[in-house]
């Protein structure tokens, strides 16, 4: 089920933790050299533009994990329209409805959240190590 997050939720600063999922699953849209340059050009320029605050984002094949916090006056449902959008437009990438979003409270480490995030590919068998995974930027 879909839902959005609330406003009050989202207060300059705070992290999140971004799941953005295709459509269908299982087929291989983002683990790729086009989808991905898309992609990681979409969200720097998102950055560069005020839209949000990136600081890990990685592209499994079939979806997309990000850390992210957003300036107070940006909806983040607005933002992660924005970014599907477009990049279903410049690289044909098809798009559940809606996100997955976790907002990293005090009592998580922002740093477990980012491990999780580079193990993924590791975890499912793409690669051997975080460093041998083409598809992820995080912010040196």
């Amino acid at each position: 089920m879909f839902h959005g997050t609330p406003d009050w939720l989202e207060v300059e600063g705070q992290v999140f933790f971004l799941t953005i999922c295709c459509r269908p699953r299982g087929r291989n849209q983002l683990a790729h050299q086009i989808a991905w340059a898309a992609v990681l050009e979409t969200c720097l320029k998102y950055e560069e533009l005020g839209y949000w605050y990136m600081r890990r984002v990685l592209a499994m094949p079939d979806h997309l994990h990000a850390l992210v916090s957003f300036p107070r006056e940006a909806l983040m449902g607005r933002r992660v329209a924005s970014l599907k959008a477009w990049t279903a437009k410049v690289a044909g990438i098809e798009w559940q409805t809606g996100f997955f979003d976790h907002r990293i409270r005090h009592d998580e480490s922002l740093e477990e959240k980012s491990r999780y995030i580079a193990l993924n590919p590791v975890r499912a068998g793409l690669c051997e190590t975080p460093e041998a995974w083409p598809y992820a930027w995080k912010r040196p």
